[in-house]
Protein backbone atom coordinates (compact mmCIF):
# COMPACT_ATOMS: atom_id res chain seq x y z
CA UNK A 1 0.00 0.00 0.00
CA UNK A 2 3.03 2.31 -0.16
CA UNK A 3 2.09 3.66 -3.60
CA UNK A 4 -1.35 4.64 -2.41
CA UNK A 5 -3.62 7.09 -4.18
CA UNK A 6 -4.03 10.15 -1.99
CA UNK A 7 -7.02 11.79 -3.69
CA UNK A 8 -10.22 10.26 -5.06
CA UNK A 9 -13.20 11.85 -6.76
CA UNK A 10 -15.98 9.53 -7.89
CA UNK A 11 -19.53 8.33 -7.45
CA UNK A 12 -19.98 5.36 -5.13
CA UNK A 13 -23.11 3.25 -5.48
CA UNK A 14 -23.78 0.67 -2.77
CA UNK A 15 -25.72 -2.57 -2.97
CA UNK A 16 -26.64 -5.11 -0.29
CA UNK A 17 -26.98 -8.56 -1.83
CA UNK A 18 -26.84 -12.23 -0.96
CA UNK A 19 -23.97 -14.57 -1.75
CA UNK A 20 -26.33 -16.40 -4.11
CA UNK A 21 -27.14 -13.22 -6.05
CA UNK A 22 -23.42 -12.50 -6.31
CA UNK A 23 -22.70 -16.04 -7.52
CA UNK A 24 -25.38 -15.65 -10.19
CA UNK A 25 -23.76 -12.43 -11.44
CA UNK A 26 -20.12 -13.57 -11.31
CA UNK A 27 -19.91 -15.05 -14.86
CA UNK A 28 -20.89 -11.66 -16.32
CA UNK A 29 -18.67 -9.74 -13.88
CA UNK A 30 -15.67 -11.96 -14.71
CA UNK A 31 -16.12 -11.28 -18.42
CA UNK A 32 -15.78 -7.52 -17.85
CA UNK A 33 -13.70 -7.14 -14.68
CA UNK A 34 -10.53 -8.51 -13.06
CA UNK A 35 -9.02 -8.37 -9.61
CA UNK A 36 -6.98 -5.19 -9.17
CA UNK A 37 -3.44 -4.89 -7.81
CA UNK A 38 -4.62 -5.27 -4.20
CA UNK A 39 -7.13 -8.10 -4.91
CA UNK A 40 -7.85 -8.86 -1.26
CA UNK A 41 -7.40 -6.62 1.80
CA UNK A 42 -8.12 -6.87 5.50
CA UNK A 43 -9.17 -3.31 6.37
CA UNK A 44 -9.55 -1.78 9.82
CA UNK A 45 -10.85 1.71 10.60
CA UNK A 46 -11.31 4.03 13.53
CA UNK A 47 -14.10 6.55 12.94
CA UNK A 48 -13.70 9.89 14.73
CA UNK A 49 -16.59 12.02 15.89
CA UNK A 50 -17.58 14.56 18.51
CA UNK A 51 -18.69 13.46 21.97
CA UNK A 52 -22.32 13.99 20.92
CA UNK A 53 -21.87 12.17 17.56
CA UNK A 54 -22.43 15.29 15.48
CA UNK A 55 -20.73 14.07 12.30
CA UNK A 56 -22.72 10.86 11.96
CA UNK A 57 -25.97 12.51 13.02
CA UNK A 58 -25.39 15.13 10.36
CA UNK A 59 -24.53 12.46 7.79
CA UNK A 60 -27.73 10.51 8.43
CA UNK A 61 -29.77 13.65 7.73
CA UNK A 62 -28.59 13.26 4.10
CA UNK A 63 -27.44 16.86 3.58
CA UNK A 64 -26.01 18.09 0.28
CA UNK A 65 -22.56 18.12 1.94
CA UNK A 66 -21.18 15.86 4.66
CA UNK A 67 -17.79 14.67 5.84
CA UNK A 68 -16.18 11.99 8.00
CA UNK A 69 -12.76 11.50 9.54
CA UNK A 70 -11.22 8.07 9.97
CA UNK A 71 -7.92 6.29 10.48
CA UNK A 72 -7.40 3.26 8.23
CA UNK A 73 -4.95 0.38 8.29
CA UNK A 74 -4.47 -2.63 6.08
CA UNK A 75 -4.08 -5.50 8.50
CA UNK A 76 -3.24 -5.04 12.19
CA UNK A 77 -0.60 -2.28 12.45
CA UNK A 78 2.57 -2.12 14.51
CA UNK A 79 3.82 1.19 15.94
CA UNK A 80 5.82 1.91 12.76
CA UNK A 81 3.29 0.54 10.24
CA UNK A 82 1.99 3.03 7.71
CA UNK A 83 -1.67 3.91 8.21
CA UNK A 84 -3.87 6.53 6.58
CA UNK A 85 -5.63 9.54 8.03
CA UNK A 86 -8.59 10.11 5.74
CA UNK A 87 -11.23 12.73 5.16
CA UNK A 88 -14.21 11.42 3.23
CA UNK A 89 -16.56 14.06 1.87
CA UNK A 90 -19.74 13.76 -0.14
CA UNK A 91 -21.17 16.70 -2.03
CA UNK A 92 -24.21 16.43 -4.32
CA UNK A 93 -23.70 12.68 -4.75
CA UNK A 94 -19.98 12.83 -5.54
CA UNK A 95 -17.49 11.31 -3.09
CA UNK A 96 -14.16 13.01 -2.44
CA UNK A 97 -11.58 11.13 -0.41
CA UNK A 98 -8.30 12.69 0.69
CA UNK A 99 -5.77 10.80 2.75
CA UNK A 100 -2.22 10.96 3.99
CA UNK A 101 0.00 8.15 5.25
CA UNK A 102 2.08 8.16 8.41
CA UNK A 103 3.33 5.66 11.04
CA UNK A 104 0.60 4.39 13.34
CA UNK A 105 2.08 5.84 16.55
CA UNK A 106 2.48 9.24 14.89
CA UNK A 107 -1.06 9.12 13.48
CA UNK A 108 -2.59 8.36 16.87
CA UNK A 109 -0.66 11.22 18.48
CA UNK A 110 -1.62 13.56 15.66
CA UNK A 111 -5.34 12.75 15.82
CA UNK A 112 -5.18 13.09 19.62
CA UNK A 113 -4.09 16.71 19.29
CA UNK A 114 -0.32 16.72 18.71
CA UNK A 115 0.39 19.27 15.98
CA UNK A 116 1.97 17.90 12.81
CA UNK A 117 5.04 19.62 11.36
CA UNK A 118 4.05 18.59 7.84
CA UNK A 119 3.23 21.17 5.17
CA UNK A 120 1.23 18.60 3.22
CA UNK A 121 -2.02 20.12 1.90
CA UNK A 122 -4.11 17.17 3.05
CA UNK A 123 -2.65 17.43 6.57
CA UNK A 124 -3.73 21.08 6.57
CA UNK A 125 -7.25 20.01 5.64
CA UNK A 126 -7.31 17.46 8.44
CA UNK A 127 -5.96 20.15 10.79
CA UNK A 128 -8.89 22.33 9.81
CA UNK A 129 -11.36 19.54 10.56
CA UNK A 130 -9.74 18.77 13.91
CA UNK A 131 -10.04 22.39 14.97
CA UNK A 132 -13.49 23.01 13.46
CA UNK A 133 -15.27 20.34 15.50
CA UNK A 134 -15.13 20.19 19.27
CA UNK A 135 -12.72 17.50 20.40
CA UNK A 136 -12.93 14.71 17.81
CA UNK A 137 -12.27 11.30 19.37
CA UNK A 138 -12.40 7.69 18.14
CA UNK A 139 -15.98 6.43 18.50
CA UNK A 140 -16.27 3.21 16.48
CA UNK A 141 -13.94 0.48 15.21
CA UNK A 142 -14.97 -1.11 11.89
CA UNK A 143 -13.18 -3.89 10.00
CA UNK A 144 -13.96 -6.01 6.96
CA UNK A 145 -12.50 -8.35 4.38
CA UNK A 146 -12.49 -6.69 0.94
CA UNK A 147 -12.09 -8.01 -2.59
CA UNK A 148 -11.28 -5.30 -5.14
CA UNK A 149 -12.00 -5.40 -8.88
CA UNK A 150 -11.35 -3.12 -11.85
CA UNK A 151 -12.77 -2.96 -15.35
CA UNK A 152 -10.84 -4.69 -18.12
CA UNK A 153 -11.84 -2.14 -20.76
CA UNK A 154 -12.16 0.80 -18.34
CA UNK A 155 -9.78 0.56 -15.32
CA UNK A 156 -11.51 3.58 -13.74
CA UNK A 157 -14.50 1.32 -13.11
CA UNK A 158 -13.99 -0.19 -9.65
CA UNK A 159 -15.99 -2.63 -7.58
CA UNK A 160 -15.42 -3.78 -4.02
CA UNK A 161 -17.03 -6.62 -2.11
CA UNK A 162 -17.01 -6.35 1.69
CA UNK A 163 -17.65 -9.33 3.95
CA UNK A 164 -17.29 -10.10 7.65
CA UNK A 165 -17.95 -6.50 8.66
CA UNK A 166 -17.21 -6.25 12.38
CA UNK A 167 -17.67 -3.34 14.76
CA UNK A 168 -17.08 -2.39 18.37
CA UNK A 169 -17.16 0.72 20.55
CA UNK A 170 -14.57 -0.41 23.10
CA UNK A 171 -10.83 -1.12 22.72
CA UNK A 172 -10.60 1.61 20.08
CA UNK A 173 -7.06 0.81 19.05
CA UNK A 174 -6.20 -0.68 15.64
CA UNK A 175 -3.45 -2.71 17.30
CA UNK A 176 -6.15 -4.72 19.14
CA UNK A 177 -6.96 -6.52 15.89
CA UNK A 178 -10.20 -7.25 14.03
CA UNK A 179 -12.98 -8.46 16.30
CA UNK A 180 -16.44 -7.30 17.29
CA UNK A 181 -20.09 -7.71 16.42
CA UNK A 182 -21.30 -8.65 12.95
CA UNK A 183 -22.92 -5.77 11.06
CA UNK A 184 -24.52 -7.68 8.17
CA UNK A 185 -26.85 -10.64 8.16
CA UNK A 186 -25.42 -14.10 7.45
CA UNK A 187 -24.50 -14.63 3.75
CA UNK A 188 -24.93 -10.91 3.01
CA UNK A 189 -22.35 -8.94 1.01
CA UNK A 190 -21.85 -5.20 0.63
CA UNK A 191 -20.96 -4.27 -2.94
CA UNK A 192 -19.73 -0.81 -3.87
CA UNK A 193 -19.44 0.28 -7.49
CA UNK A 194 -17.11 3.23 -7.92
CA UNK A 195 -17.41 5.18 -11.16
CA UNK A 196 -16.09 8.43 -12.58
CA UNK A 197 -18.61 8.51 -15.44
CA UNK A 198 -21.83 6.62 -16.19
CA UNK A 199 -22.36 3.05 -15.02
CA UNK A 200 -21.78 0.62 -17.92
CA UNK A 201 -24.87 -0.90 -19.52
CA UNK A 202 -23.74 -4.50 -18.92
CA UNK A 203 -23.48 -3.87 -15.18
CA UNK A 204 -26.84 -2.12 -14.96
CA UNK A 205 -28.41 -5.05 -16.80
CA UNK A 206 -26.91 -7.84 -14.69
CA UNK A 207 -27.84 -6.04 -11.46
CA UNK A 208 -31.43 -5.54 -12.62
CA UNK A 209 -31.76 -9.13 -13.86
CA UNK A 210 -30.74 -10.42 -10.43
CA UNK A 211 -32.94 -8.08 -8.42
CA UNK A 212 -30.02 -6.09 -7.00
CA UNK A 213 -30.79 -2.41 -6.49
CA UNK A 214 -28.94 0.54 -4.92
CA UNK A 215 -29.11 0.76 -1.13
CA UNK A 216 -28.60 3.76 1.10
CA UNK A 217 -26.08 2.18 3.46
CA UNK A 218 -23.33 3.58 5.67
CA UNK A 219 -21.26 1.21 7.81
CA UNK A 220 -20.70 3.82 10.52
CA UNK A 221 -24.28 5.05 10.15
CA UNK A 222 -25.64 1.51 10.59
CA UNK A 223 -23.60 1.05 13.75
CA UNK A 224 -24.89 4.36 15.13
CA UNK A 225 -28.50 3.40 14.39
CA UNK A 226 -27.97 0.02 16.05
CA UNK A 227 -26.63 1.72 19.17
CA UNK A 228 -29.50 4.24 19.13
CA UNK A 229 -32.11 1.48 18.86
CA UNK A 230 -30.47 -0.39 21.74
CA UNK A 231 -30.53 2.76 23.88
CA UNK A 232 -34.21 3.37 23.07
CA UNK A 233 -35.13 -0.17 24.10
CA UNK A 234 -33.17 0.12 27.33
CA UNK A 235 -35.04 3.35 28.12
CA UNK A 236 -38.41 1.79 27.32
CA UNK A 237 -39.08 3.74 24.10
CA UNK A 238 -39.38 0.70 21.84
Amino acid sequence: MNNYQAVFKRKEIKYLLSEQQLANMMPVILSHMELDEYAHSSISNLYYDTVDDYLIRRSLEKPQYKEKLRLRSYGTPQETSEVYCEIKKKAQGVVYKRRVGMPYAEAMNYLSGKKSESNNQIVKEIDWMLTSYAHLVPKVFLSYERDSWKGKEDPSLRMTLDRNILWRTNCLDLQQGAWGKELLDENQVLMEVKITNAQPVWLANVLSENGVFPASFSKYGSVYKTLLNKQCKENGYA
